[in-house]
């Protein structure tokens, strides 16, 4: 017998610093509610787990994006429905003044109101924008705003920069629904002129329809890749709580087993120091 080394004391003392170290881990476990806290606990479990973290944060973000994008869609339809009802206005004030009932004075009245009511629909065309992007003609910060299209405009809805969602330009004024010369009329709106310009108001009406079911259906398409981001985000999240998550049940069990284990590690110590303590009888 060797009284020099306590082999077996220093073996329970080994096994009884691991068991530590081991509930040290399950308590970070428990306290963190993730399974893998540091690279060192699971490294290509943490690799595809942060991947696919990052991969629900770009997802999330074209979920934002799409959203605004249908805020701003919405914002277009409405102003446009407005100018519907301002063409709609005007054509029934043109058939009014197609007539003879009606006077040369009450013509002269029917030519100011739709003078009015067309610079309306430049006013709206001018003034429709969303966080100071112009909607319904090119920006108006431009000399020839009111002579230009819009740009067509685009949306990211998705993590890859692909993932784009467009719509066409927008002229939706008066020189872009061809109203100019009924626009500029002076005191000489006559029953022939009145006339005429219905066919005029009926194209601006179908190319205005034209924009806002451009807008319409570019607004579906959002809204459907939106619903479809929403389901990969929730599976992705699923995915990643698989692998980084902790199951508190098994962990619970693990951390009390390792526990008795401690427990029984520091019997075996005593156990194993008082076998040590058994060689000095023989000098006694």
């Amino acid at each position: 017998m060797r009284i020099n080394t306590n082999v077996s004391s220093l073996t329970a003392q080994e096994a009884a610093q691991n068991t530590t170290k081991t509930i040290t881990g399950s308590l970070e476990k428990l306290s963190t509610g993730l399974k893998i806290n540091k690279a060192s606990d699971d490294a290509s479990g943490l690799a595809i787990a942060d991947k696919l973290r990052t991969q629900a944060t770009s997802i999330n973000q074209g979920i934002a994006n799409g959203n605004s994008a249908v805020a701003l869609l919405q914002i277009a339809d409405k102003s446009m429905g407005e100018q519907s009802n301002i063409l709609d206005t005007v054509k029934a004030k043109l058939i009014q003044a197609n007539t003879d009932t009606t006077s040369a004075d009450g013509r002269e009245s029917i030519r100011k109101d739709i003078n009015k009511l067309l610079k309306q629909l430049d006013n709206i065309a001018s003034q429709t924008n969303y966080n100071g992007t112009t909607l319904l003609q090119a920006s108006s910060g431009t000399a020839t705003a009111a002579q230009a299209t819009s740009a067509g405009l685009k949306f990211q809805i998705g993590e890859k920069s692909t993932d784009i969602i467009s719509n066409t330009g927008i002229r939706s004024n008066n020189a872009g629904l061809g109203l100019t010369s009924l626009a500029a009329l002076g005191s000489n709106l006559t029953k022939t002129i009145a006339g005429a310009q219905q066919t005029v108001i009926d194209s601006a009406i179908t190319k205005l329809n034209g924009y806002r079911g451009d807008i319409g259906s570019t607004q579906n398409q959002v809204e459907s890749a939106v619903r479809n981001l929403m389901t990969q985000a929730t599976n992705v999240k699923a995915a990643e709580s698989i692998i980084r998550d902790v199951d508190y049940a098994a962990e619970s069990a693990n951390f009390n087993k390792q526990n008795i284990i401690a427990q029984a590690g520091s019997y075996a110590i005593s156990q194993a120091n008082a076998v040590q303590q058994n060689v000095t009888r023989l000098l006694q």
